[in-house]
């Protein structure tokens, strides 16, 4: 069994596209609106084609209205986005992303698949790196032979004591320096952390016609092209990471 892993595709339908990996089971890892210009046609593609999938924080946010108050980073990105994300779903895309679980328990090909956004114990928002110590107490007690998460936008994969962790990046909005989509193939038991190339120009005109903050419509343009956020529009690279927004 061949299965396709995505998460945080955050309204990016252009790197959703690029994405064409033959498989026979998608599951889905949540965020998959905000940031990016279209949210309508990434809740479609997820309600068409992946077998299974969890709730993030910013689909809880959206289809809760949460009000967000932010003055800078992805926090103020999410503020801003919040609306025109509102604005773009009909009734039943909202349903969808309010009926997805925030944890969910599977079995295919006679293992066992533990699914949530962030952490088993805080499943939309606690962010932990991506080092095996700081999952070890996050894992423990967990009965599965893979533990699948998002949140954090970095790519990885390993062991965590009796489970494999894997998380498969950033579909639409890489934080580590690399602007590729990314997402993972597992496959007979091996986990396989593939990039993409995508047009990344057709998504930065997509936030051209947002008519957001042209101060957010520029960090965001930073992020397609770089892969992480920009100090001033074009200066040194900032920190590979940010935290997700708690919403």
């Amino acid at each position: 069994m061949r299965i396709l892993v995505i998460a945080d595709i955050h309204a990016n339908r252009a790197a959703l596209d690029a994405i064409r990996e033959p498989h026979d089971v998608c599951l889905c890892l949540g965020d998959t609106v905000e940031y990016g210009p279209e949210p309508a046609a990434c809740v479609d593609w997820v309600r068409r084609n992946a077998h299974h999938g969890v709730r993030g924080n910013h689909d809880h946010g959206v289809v809760q209205n949460v009000d967000l108050v932010g003055v800078g980073g992805f926090r103020y990105l999410t503020m801003v986005t919040r609306q025109p994300t509102l604005a773009a779903l009909d009734n039943p895309q909202r349903r969808y992303l309010a009926t997805r679980p925030t944890t969910q328990m599977l079995t295919l090909g006679g293992k066992r698949f533990l699914l949530v956004h962030a952490t088993p114990r805080d499943p939309l928002d606690e962010y932990t790196p991506s080092d095996p110590k700081a999952w070890e107490p996050r894992l423990r007690g967990i009965k599965a032979d893979f533990v699948l998460v998002g949140h954090t936008h970095q790519q990885f994969g390993f062991p965590v004591g009796h489970s494999i962790l894997v998380n498969p990046g950033s579909v639409g909005l890489p934080r580590d320096g690399d602007p590729r989509a990314r997402y993972a193939i597992i496959e007979d038991g091996e986990v396989q952390l593939k990039q993409v190339d995508y047009d990344i120009a057709e998504t930065v005109a997509g936030i051209g016609r947002m008519g957001i903050d042209p101060k957010a419509a520029a960090m965001l343009a930073d992020v397609y092209r770089h892969g992480r956020t920009m100090n001033g529009g074009g200066g040194h690279a900032g920190p590979p990471a940010e935290p997700e927004p708690t919403t």
